[in-house]
């Protein structure tokens, strides 16, 4: 699996850091790896780009707010056209920066077609979550219409890039930008079939198959390759659909991890003499059995009656709390009892002795 690139790490801030900060770090990263600077240099290169990269994503405040939200994931949201390169801002950054040491450079960039991804959130029972559940959803997606047809683009003459150059009073900038008729893919809808968007798209409703595995947590991101939007293009994978998982809290059960907790409330009769309980567990039903002198507040733990740990595939325990229900009204004969014993020896609270116990 390809790690994932953390643009905070990349330009040494952290996620506090203030717009003039990031500008700051990414300057100093620019004037180290810069091209001219490393005629040759691969890993100059690649370090130049990854913090142009960087800086591109955090000095969007769009950007920055999807990346911190959802990581790299957050930014497939974003079209492709909105993407204009790595180095989108070098006009700016580096006339600002640099000065006529680095009067006349050139860049290219990379494009990928792939289609933007869809997110939909799913709200889960704690039991759908303990056992693991399928899911069908009605998800729409962006597609290419049928019997649209693709020409050479006019305006890049197929290249899916044009050359831009720009005079500055430090001398002239040059880089290849992307097409924006065509986005970079070197092509043009030739045809536009009827209920498509000037791109040959249209919106089309497809019955999505979901397997959510047992013990996910709320806020995880389980992502379905493929099933985001198409790309505009006539080449290039569809984007991801990411699923969201929001789980409902429940009527009598509270989850803590792979642990779940559950109240059982007792009798004071049940709780001097002891007594045996059926409780409730996520999938069935449970027996245990409450000593006699059992306190409220005690923990019972059933092991293995909790949730499934999604990486480990252990179970963890359901956890019941012992409470002593005490009545509010007595009768006159029950009152009568408790008040014949109520000064009794066995009645006295001695904690110390149940610490040492």
């Amino acid at each position: 699996m390809m790690k994932k690139k953390d643009y905070y790490n990349i330009l040494g801030v952290s996620k506090t850091s203030s717009e003039e900060e990031i500008k700051k770090a990414y300057r100093k990263l620019a004037i180290r790896y810069h091209p001219d600077k490393n005629p040759g240099n691969k890993i100059a290169e690649e370090k130049f780009k990854e913090a142009a990269e960087a800086y591109e994503v955090l000095s969007s405040p769009e950007k920055r707010n999807l990346y911190d939200q959802f990581g790299n994931e957050g930014l497939g949201g974003i079209n492709d056209s909105q993407r204009d390169s790595g180095y989108s801002h070098e006009g700016d950054i580096f006339g600002d920066f640099f000065g006529s040491a680095f009067s006349s450079f050139s860049f290219t960039e990379g494009r990928s077609f792939k289609g933007s991804d869809l997110r939909i959130r799913m709200k889960l029972s704690l039991e759908e979550i303990s056992r693991g559940v399928e899911k069908k959803v009605k998800v729409k997606r962006m597609k290419k219409a049928k019997g649209v047809r693709f020409k050479t683009c006019i305006h890049c003459n197929g290249n899916g890039k044009i050359s831009n150059i720009k005079n500055t009073v430090i001398g002239k900038f040059k880089r290849m930008i992307t097409c924006k008729t065509c986005n970079g893919s070197g092509k043009m809808v030739d045809n536009i079939p009827p209920g498509a968007d000037r791109q040959g798209m249209i919106h089309e409703e497809e019955l999505v198959t979901i397997t959510i595995p047992p013990g996910v947590t709320e806020g995880i991101h389980l992502k379905l390759s493929g099933k985001g939007n198409e790309g505009y293009h006539f080449e290039g994978a569809p984007g991801d659909l990411i699923v969201i998982i929001e789980e409902i809290p429940h009527e009598i059960f509270k989850r803590d991890g792979v642990n779940i907790h559950y109240n059982l409330y007792i009798t004071i009769p049940e709780a001097i003499l002891g007594t045996d309980k059926e409780v409730p567990s996520l999938n069935e039903k449970v027996r245990i059995s409450i000593e006699g002198g059992t306190d409220s507040g005690k923990i019972i733990s059933i092991k293995g009656k909790g949730i499934r740990n999604i990486e480990t595939h252990h179970y963890g325990d359901l956890l019941v709390h012992i409470k002593v229900w005490t009545p509010k009204n007595l009768n006159k004969e029950l009152k009568q009892i408790f008040e014949k014993i109520k000064h009794d020896e066995n009645f006295k609270p001695k904690p110390y002795d149940r610490v040492k116990d």
